[in-house]
């Protein structure tokens, strides 16, 4: 009945979105309102601070982006305001970190809004653990401030192009859509006219704008927008998008949270620094002061662990259903040997293909929910093959010595569930 109400209100204020509010979630279009983004605006009109998180993955943290470029348009739109940016956007990493980290990174701030962009990096990833991490999300969010406004926004890259064009949503977004529905959570498909411009031929996914002067370039790489093209078209999107909502009067008084759309979602999500871990051996800590590695990722982790000896490993004991690593791969990364109850279940490489440069990742092991687990992660003695492994992507070992350790760092524990002591 609530939703019901809810679309009469929709198709009153806003009549160009009849046909997409009646729709199947399946068909793509520009806006699905919703239950609105009422606090958001309601702050806005009465001239307070208004602080905007944005959660995502590379397109959201780029710099001179959407996130740059739509805080910008609020700003120069509602002049009586004064609007703050929360850059949660993480390079390489989808909704299943992101559930981890949206506490720390946007909740410890007390966002007003939380756009959520994960459509791309969970593209290809399993339809259930969408579900968990993005409900998760929204109910980590609302948990803590009922009055704090989501909505999910849709990037895309040239392959998930053919299914707009086809006005439908790919897999990843279509998955979002569904809890996006269950909590009545806008949703805005930033990359539909980018599509429909690539349809029409009028876009180049790939290439420089020099080599196509009468046609608009998207990206270098099919995938990261150029700030005067590909974002600009993403933040038009969305600051139509956001007139049509603000033309909505909801009468909303709180988000509730409904019964959970999975009940293994994983609100229970959360980041605890490896410090407050139980260690065996010679683990050593690191600052960005006393070590290159950790001052290259000092904008993730304030501090790091590291080991080189096989056999030393950090112990956790929990109830739960998961648990892992937010790490570092690089050049001098060996791999980690799972342990769950004494018995060894994964070898988790932190070395892969692109392993020429440290970056930060992650890894989550399931744990069976019943009763009480103890969890090592423990420094392995196996190699990885390093060359073989760049070899996959054509790199070259150009300096052997860079790829001579194993080392194993560790920057935060991940777990969802209760970690005891």
């Amino acid at each position: 009945m609530h939703r019901l109400k809810s679309l009469c209100l929709v198709l009153l204020f806003c009549p160009a979105l009849c046909q997409a509010a009646l729709d199947s979630l399946e068909n793509a279009c520009l806006l699905r309102v919703r239950d609105g983004l009422p606090f958001f605006f309601k702050k806005i009109l009465s001239g307070q601070p208004v602080h905007v998180g944005y959660l995502g993955g590379s397109i959201t943290e780029a710099s001179q982006g959407w996130r740059d470029q739509s805080l910008n348009w609020l700003q120069k739109t509602y002049p009586q305001a004064k609007f703050t940016g929360i850059n949660a956007g993480i390079g390489g990493t989808g909704s299943e970190l992101g559930v981890f980290r949206v506490q720390s990174q946007v909740l410890d701030r007390k966002p007003d809004l939380v756009f959520v962009e994960f459509a791309v990096n969970d593209n290809g990833k399993n339809t259930e653990q969408i579900y968990k991490a993005m409900e998760g999300i929204v109910r980590k969010t609302w948990q803590q401030n009922p009055q704090t406004d989501i909505c999910f926004v849709y990037t895309l890259t040239a392959d998930m192009a053919v299914f707009f064009q086809n006005g439908k949503l790919p897999a990843s977004a279509l998955a979002m859509e569904q809890i996006a529905e269950h909590y009545g959570i806008p949703s805005v498909c930033l990359g539909l006219k980018v599509a429909d411009l690539a349809k029409e031929g009028k876009l180049i996914f790939k290439g420089k704008q020099q080599d196509y002067p009468d046609k608009i370039v998207f990206s270098a790489d099919n995938v990261h927008p150029y700030s005067e093209t590909g974002h600009l078209l993403y933040t038009q999107a969305l600051s139509e998008a956001l007139e049509k909502v603000a033309s909505y009067k909801s009468k909303i008084k709180t988000h509730v949270l409904p019964v959970p759309y999975r009940s293994d979602n994983w609100q229970q999500a959360r980041m605890i620094p490896v410090s407050e871990l139980s260690k065996q051996g010679q683990w050593k800590e690191l600052t960005p002061q006393t070590d290159t590695v950790a001052n290259l990722l000092k904008n993730r982790f304030s501090g790091l662990l590291k080991s080189t000896q096989p056999g030393d490993y950090l112990e956790v004991k929990m109830k739960g259903q998961i648990c892992g690593l937010y790490d570092v791969m690089g050049p001098g990364c060996g791999q980690y040997s799972v342990e769950i109850d004494g018995e060894e279940k994964q070898s988790v490489s932190r070395f892969d293909g692109y392993s020429t440069y440290y970056r930060a990742n992650f890894f989550v092991i399931p744990v069976t929910p019943e009763g009480v687990h103890t969890i090592r992660f423990k420094v392995s003695s196996e190699r990885p093959d390093k060359e073989a492994i760049l070899k996959t992507r054509n790199q070259i070992t150009d300096d052997p010595a860079r790829y001579d350790n194993d080392d194993c760092y560790a920057g935060k524990l991940l777990v969802v569930g209760e970690l005891l002591r």
